[in-house]
C-alpha cells in the first residue's frame, strides 16, 4: 500500500497554484504570437517571391527539425543575454515556445489554404480583388476555418511542452513538481498530482476548442 502524505501537497499547494497560472499564460501568450507568426510564415513561403519563401522554408525546417529543448536552452543562454542583462526563464520560455508553435502552426494554415480550390483565387481576382484582398477575404477564412482542430491539437500539445521551461528554473507547474520531488523524494504525491493538473488543463481545453469548431 502507498503511504500517501498529504501534507507535502498542503504545503506546495500554493506553489502548485502558481505554476498552474503560469503555465496557463505561457501556453497563452505563445499559443497567439504563434498563431500570428506561423500565419505570415505561411503566407511567406507560399509567396512567389524568392527573398521570401526561401528563409521562410530554411526557418520552419529548422525549427521543427530541431528538439523544443534544444531550442528553449539557445533563447535561454544564447539570445536573451543579447537583450538583457540578467537571463530571464520566463521571457525565453515564451520566446522560444512561441517560435516553436510558429513554425508548426505555419505548416498547418498552409495546408489549410492549399486546401481551398484554386478557382477561388481566381474567381476572387475575376472580380477586381487584388492577390492581399483575395487571401484575406476569400482564401484566408475558409482555410482558417478548416484548420480549427488542427490548432487546437497545437494549443494542447503547447500546454504539455510548457512542462519544459522547468529545465531554465521557469517557475510553472513541472518546475514545482520537481522541486517537491527533490525535497521530499515523494513520487506520488508531487508528479500525480501534477499529471492530474495537466490533465484537467488539456481536457478543458479541448471542449473549449471542440465549441469553438462546433460553431
Amino acid at each position: 500500500m502507498f503511504d500517501l502524505k498529504l501534507s507535502i501537497l498542503e504545503e506546495y499547494a500554493p506553489f502548485f497554484v502558481s505554476g498552474t497560472i503560469l503555465t496557463i499564460k505561457l501556453s497563452i501568450v505563445a499559443i497567439i504570437i504563434g498563431f500570428f507568426l506561423g500565419l505570415f510564415l505561411a503566407l511567406a513561403r507560399l509567396s512567389s517571391r524568392r527573398w521570401l519563401s526561401v528563409p521562410a522554408v530554411c526557418f520552419i525546417e529548422s525549427i521543427r527539425g530541431t528538439p523544443l529543448l534544444l531550442q528553449i536552452l539557445v533563447a535561454y543562454f544564447g539570445i536573451i543575454p543579447l537583450l538583457m542583462r540578467k537571463p530571464d526563464g520566463e521571457i525565453a520560455s515564451m520566446l522560444a515556445l512561441s517560435i516553436n508553435a510558429g513554425a508548426y502552426i505555419a505548416e498547418t494554415i498552409r495546408g489549410g489554404i492549399l486546401s481551398v480550390d484554386e478557382g477561388q483565387l481566381e474567381a476572387a481576382k475575376a472580380l477586381g480583388l487584388s492577390h492581399f484582398q483575395s487571401m484575406r477575404y476569400v482564401i484566408l477564412p475558409q482555410a482558417l476555418r478548416d484548420v480549427v482542430p488542427a490548432l487546437g491539437n497545437s494549443f494542447v500539445s503547447l500546454i504539455k511542452d510548457s512542462s519544459l521551461a522547468s529545465t531554465i528554473a521557469t517557475p510553472e507547474l513541472m518546475y514545482w513538481a520537481n522541486a517537491a520531488n527533490a525535497q521530499y523524494y515523494r513520487v506520488w504525491e508531487t508528479f500525480i498530482t501534477t499529471g492530474i493538473i495537466y490533465l484537467i488543463l488539456t481536457l478543458v481545453t479541448s471542449r473549449i476548442l471542440a465549441r469553438l469548431e462546433r460553431r
